[in-house]
């Protein structure tokens, strides 16, 4: 499986206010709207990750044109918050450009696994990565390096790249840590062109253990406990049935 790690970055809507809370703004209030600013993106197994800006060569064109491509090559999609923020403003900016919609991948939002699994403090990536000990001293950031960034500071810029792959590479640490966490993901064997057992998150084939059994309202199947990731899965076959009883 062709797994993507990606997270984006957008530029505030800007409009004229009256009030500083509890203001309704009206669209004829609003003078430019949010966009894609910059995107970091890995595939599972690169040693580097990737970055685009607007302010790169080819400006804000060539940087969605560029991302288009690296998601319509995933199989798996893995980002935070994605499916609410990265992927619906992906594909306005894809619609804008005049560009196809990309090979759907599947989503892998991890912030769905830490809300609905956990309860941490907060369900922020950079508080859970400091929860698991997974990277301490994150970038710290405010609104002021976004409007450095939009004013054209190139120190802000470089800023605003590091924070940018730092959170990608959060990604690919945070998905390893929770993957036998994860619900819903989806069968990685699918993908392979063998006929070996493999675990359904992580591909193995080589550390499968049975591990009891699974029983439900179809049967009673296998079940296998993957030594390399740690998840659960199991077996396609039913090892036994339920008898029919009569009314």
């Amino acid at each position: 499986m062709n797994k993507l790690f990606l997270d984006i970055e957008t530029s505030p809507h800007v409009a004229y206010v009256w009030k500083l809370f509890d203001e309704n703004i009206g669209i004829d209030q609003l003078i430019e709207p949010t966009r894609v600013i910059c995107v970091a993106w890995k595939f599972d197994g690169d040693e580097g990750t990737e970055f685009a800006a607007e302010w790169h060569k080819g400006g804000h064109r060539k940087m969605i044109q560029t991302v288009h491509k690296a998601v319509d090559k995933a199989d798996a999609i893995v980002h935070y918050n994605g499916v609410s923020f990265d992927e619906p403003h992906l594909s306005r900016e894809f619609l804008e450009a005049g560009l196809s919609p990309p090979t759907r991948p599947q989503p892998i939002d991890l912030m769905k696994t830490v809300r609905h699994r956990f309860r941490f403090a907060s369900g922020k990536l950079a508080h859970a990565a400091d929860v698991l000990h997974i990277r301490e001293g994150k970038i710290k950031t405010d609104f002021t390096l976004w409007s450095r960034v939009l004013d054209g500071d190139p120190v802000a810029r470089a800023e605003m790249e590091e924070y940018n792959r730092e959170d990608v590479e959060l990604l690919v640490e945070l998905y390893d840590v929770i993957l036998p966490w994860i619900d819903r993901h989806p069968n990685v064997g699918l993908y392979e062109d063998d006929e070996l057992m493999r675990c359904t998150r992580c591909g193995n084939s080589a550390f499968l253990v049975k591990n009891g059994t699974v029983r439900t309202t179809a049967g009673k199947f296998q079940r296998y406990l993957c030594n390399e990731c740690g998840s659960q899965s199991r077996g396609a076959k039913r090892i036994g049935t339920t008898p029919l009883r009569e009314a």
